[in-house]
C-alpha cells in the first residue's frame, strides 16, 4: 500500500494565504497523494463501471486570484475531462474529505437525467444509506447535508430546473477521523462508497449517446 493517508498538514493547506502558496502547497502535498490514490481504485472503479477510467486531477487553472478552498481528483470515461460527464470525485476541504458521485451543472441533458432520477426516485431511496451525504453545490461546504435529513424529491427538482443546480452523492470523512490516517482503510471506504452508488451511476448512463 503505497497510500499511507492524510495528515493534519494536509487540510492545513487551505489555510495558506495567497493563490501561489497555497497552489504550491497543494502541489506538493496532496496531489502526489491523489495519484497514489489512483493507482489503488482506478482499476476496481473499471471493474465496476465496466469502462475505461481516466483519472483527472484539479488544477485550478481558472484561478487568478482567490486560493482555492477545495482540491480534487476525478475519475470519467472520457480522457479528455469529466465536468461534462456522470463522475466520480475524492477530495478535501480544510475539514474532510469527500468522495462523491458527481453531476455538476456542466453536465448537457441534466434536465433529462434528472428527470430520469425523479421516475425512479423510490429505487434511488432504497440504494442511498441515510449516513450518506447529498450536494447541491460542489464548490460549497454549505450545501451539503446527510441524506436522512435531505429531501431528495427537492434536490433533484432544483437540479433540474436550476442552471447552477448540481447532485452529488457519496460519503464525508472528517478530518480528525483515524480512518484517513490509515491509508488501506480509507481505500477500502473509497471503494465501498463507489460500489454503493454505482446503481445509480448505471442508471444515469441508461440514455448515454
Amino acid at each position: 500500500m503505497s497510500f499511507n493517508g492524510f495528515t493534519h498538514t494536509d487540510f492545513e493547506t487551505f489555510q495558506i494565504e495567497g493563490l501561489e502558496s497555497r497552489m504550491e502547497a497543494i502541489q506538493n502535498r496532496i496531489q502526489p497523494k491523489f495519484t497514489e490514490i489512483s493507482k489503488e481504485v482506478q482499476s476496481d472503479l473499471e471493474i465496476l463501471t465496466g469502462n475505461e477510467m481516466h483519472l483527472h486531477i484539479a488544477k485550478h487553472l481558472r484561478r487568478t486570484k482567490n486560493p482555492p478552498v477545495d482540491t480534487w481528483m476525478a475519475f470519467s470515461h472520457n480522457n479528455r475531462g469529466y465536468k461534462m460527464l456522470p463522475h466520480f470525485q475524492i477530495g478535501l476541504f480544510d475539514d474532510h474529505v469527500f468522495i462523491w458521485l458527481a453531476y455538476i451543472y456542466e453536465l448537457p441533458g441534466k434536465q433529462e437525467m434528472a428527470t430520469l432520477f425523479l421516475n425512479n426516485l423510490e429505487e434511488l431511496h432504497k440504494q442511498i444509506p441515510s449516513s450518506y451525504m447529498i450536494s447541491t453545490d460542489h464548490t460549497k461546504k454549505g450545501a451539503s447535508e446527510a441524506v436522512k435529513d435531505a429531501n431528495l424529491e427537492k434536490v433533484l427538482t432544483r437540479f433540474r430546473d436550476v442552471k447552477k443546480g448540481e447532485f452529488l452523492v457519496g460519503r464525508h470523512i472528517a478530518s480528525n477521523d483515524p480512518i484517513l490516517k490509515d491509508g488501506e482503510k480509507f481505500i477500502a471506504a473509497v471503494k465501498e462508497t463507489f460500489e454503493t452508488v454505482m446503481p445509480i451511476y448505471k442508471l444515469s448512463l441508461t440514455d448515454d449517446k
